[in-house]
């Protein structure tokens, strides 16, 4: 695939046939060129059991293909048809409660189920069988966005083989859930289930361990249906929709397994900061990927899930693609292309509105396919980055757990918390798992690592130059959600210079009082870690004394601790100064609101607020969007977007 892809989720099955040219047209007008067919279509191609329909998708990616659209096609495995949850309810999931879920809706199947796979499998099968050779088909999209959880016996079958593999005897079992406590131990095998609805709190071992069970469950499901498509296309990448930021699914595990890394994102209008974190979920998309990566699904206009959903207004359709482009995505593409006339998301907008084509979303979709066009240049490009922000998945799942100091801790809000002031200060950064090779970074940074495997990439990180920053809640327990003693956080105790023997969680209205000779008076809340220094130089204090930022030198490098939650300004003033020090180069110095990036040699520059901005820019450049040369500053208006590359040399 060359150039930038552009297009949507296209539902034919929901049209008449007739409807089917003028969308081919209408996608023509739009410069769309590619479109993800068959999500939501297992009824559509088997609408009894084993009764086979191609006739219809045969048209449809004829015609596709003889309008120059190729087409990613979806194994239809994420909604099963009604009949399959009628003849064989053990399919469909139980809950945590214990009830079994009905269909009727999508996503109604026991991953661990036998007869879901059969049936799935077979129907995956039949697809590559038929369209292996057809000229459209770029890539495989399996399923659609994962994340099913199921409670029921054959899960609770499927999670004890899983144990038995992992642990090898119940004993090990015993001792990896601490099932001393509360008289919690397993004498036999069949006595483990899964987390199920209990009068207090339920062993969080166990429910560590339940939710690695389901990420490889579903892994397993998409692995399965992966290897019998590459036994037909075996030079067809396949890839998977990630479902925004959200922990069902180990994502780098999952991305390790797929070729190329797919994302579903839907940023609220209402957020005026929502591209901060929109930002980020591309960061880490492009990280997964190790690359490009293809932003399979957003919202033309508005969606219809939230409480309220407004439409998008005029421009922001175009800054949050070009967005996404400037962050590494080679592909641009909607849910979906034609808005549905029915079913539970008729009001979820389309490419092409209940309107039509003399509208205000479709004008900005075709004005969005010419920019695509002119961006074309930049597609396989890098986007090089000098920071990593450290994110685990199996930390994620304990520190969410029950019967912490805080029942609000939040990972996502931590992340924001260091995310925001770097992007803020125009710097671009990584995604990393902590055990990664980090030698290519200046500066790593922890907003939480609650679990901890091996401390020692971090350290090893540190002691060979780098500077690290690590917040609260980080280093406390191990992989099986056991504390490590001897004074929080020990596996970074030496390396962070100091010893936490309480962590303190505030109030909703508590205001920590902090004082700094270089940052600074400042104001703290939500958290402080009762510490002491060993060895490290106190940076920000409490007024009582207690420690609250922390740098301590370790080998040749320097380690942060930041043990509450300084206002958004003082983490700014501090991160920027963290960033000097580990010599790390800001692509620009934007105003507030206006994001800097650079991919390859092409700086892009996004405005997500509505007033007009002036930025340095010093030199000539060639704005790809509009062609024009740009000398030395550009002005942006409203959601204005630029492209600056340099110039091509004289003659060329």
């Amino acid at each position: 695939m060359t150039g930038l892809r552009y297009g949507g989720d296209y539902n034919p099955e929901q049209w008449p046939e007739e409807v089917w040219a003028q969308d081919v047209e209408l996608m023509r007008r739009a410069g769309v060129n590619t479109v993800t067919v068959g999500v939501f279509s297992w009824a559509r191609i088997e609408p009894r059991p084993g009764e086979r329909d191609f006739g219809w998708l045969d048209r449809v990616l004829d015609l596709l293909h003889a309008g120059g659209i190729d087409v990613f096609l979806a194994t239809p495995t994420a909604s099963p048809p009604p009949w399959l949850g009628h003849r064989h309810p053990e399919t469909l999931p139980v809950d945590f409660d214990g009830h079994r879920l009905g269909y009727g809706s999508r996503n109604q199947f026991c991953p661990s189920s036998p007869v879901y796979r059969e049936h799935a499998l077979a129907l995956v099968e039949a697809l590559a069988r038929r369209y292996a050779d057809h000229p459209a088909l770029k890539l495989w999209h399996v399923g659609n966005e994962l994340g099913q959880v199921c409670h029921c016996d054959v899960t609770a079958g499927h999670f004890r083989s899983w144990l038995r593999d992992r642990y090898g005897s119940l004993d090990e079992l015993n001792t990896a859930w601490h099932t001393t406590f509360w008289s919690q131990r397993y004498g036999e095998w069949d006595e483990v289930i899964p987390p199920r609805r209990a009068p207090y709190l339920i062993n969080p071992g166990q429910r560590l361990d339940f939710a690695r069970f389901c990420s490889d469950a579903l892994l397993a499901c998409f692995m399965a249906e992966r290897d019998v498509l590459r036994r037909f296309t075996p030079d067809v990448p396949v890839t998977t929709n990630f479902i925004g930021l959200q922990a069902p699914v180990d994502y780098w595990e999952l991305a390790r397994h797929e070729d190329v890394v797919s994302h579903d994102w839907y940023a609220d209008p209402f957020d005026p900061t929502g591209h901060v974190m929109s930002a980020l979920s591309f960061d880490l998309m492009r990280s997964l990927a190790g690359g490009p990566w293809v932003l399979m699904e957003q919202a033309a206009s508005a969606v219809n899930w939230r409480r309220r959903n407004p439409p998008k207004p005029a421009g922001q359709l175009r800054a949050q693609s070009v967005q996404a482009v400037a962050r590494g995505a080679d592909a641009v593409c909607f849910f979906q292309w034609r808005a549905s006339r029915g079913g539970a998301e008729k009001f979820h907008s389309g490419m092409l509105p209940h309107a039509g084509p003399d509208s205000r979303v479709f004008r900005e979709v075709v004005a969005l396919g010419a920019d695509l066009r002119a961006l074309a240049p930049v597609a396989g490009a890098p986007v090089t980055a000098s920071v990593a922000v450290v994110l685990d998945w199996e930390s994620w799942w304990a520190a969410q757990l029950d019967g912490h100091p805080s029942g609000d801790f939040d990972l996502l809000t931590r992340l924001r918390d260091f995310y925001e002031p770097l992007f803020d200060l125009g710097v671009t950064v990584d995604f990393a798992h902590p055990s990664a090779d980090l030698s290519a970074y200046r500066l790593v940074v922890v907003p939480n690592l609650y679990l901890v495997r091996d401390a020692q990439p971090l350290v090893s990180f540190v002691a060979g130059g780098g500077t690290l920053v690590m917040g609260f809640f980080s280093g406390v327990v191990d992989e099986h959600d056991r504390v490590h003693l001897g004074g929080y956080p020990a596996p970074f105790r030496e390396v962070l210079g100091l010893r936490i023997e309480e962590m303190v969680p505030l109030g909703p209205d508590e205001v920590l009082t902090c004082t700094s000779e270089s940052l600074g008076g400042f104001t703290a809340d939500f958290w402080y870690d009762d510490l002491r220094a060993e060895g490290a130089e106190v940076v920000a204090s409490l007024v009582d004394g207690v420690p609250v930022v922390l740098r301590n030198e370790y080998g040749d490098g320097t380690a942060w601790y930041v043990g509450t939650r300084p206002s958004a300004g003082v983490m700014r003033r501090l991160l920027a100064r963290v960033v000097a020090e580990a010599g790390v180069e800001p692509v620009l110095d934007p105003p507030r609101g206006v994001e800097a990036v650079r991919r390859g040699d092409v700086l892009f520059l996004v405005n997500h607020g509505v007033a007009d901005v002036r930025l340095d820019v010093p030199g000539t450049h060639v704005d790809l969007l509009t062609g024009a040369t740009v000398t030395d500053s550009v002005t942006l208006g409203k959601y204005g977007v630029a492209a600056l590359a340099p110039p091509l040399p004289s003659g060329g």
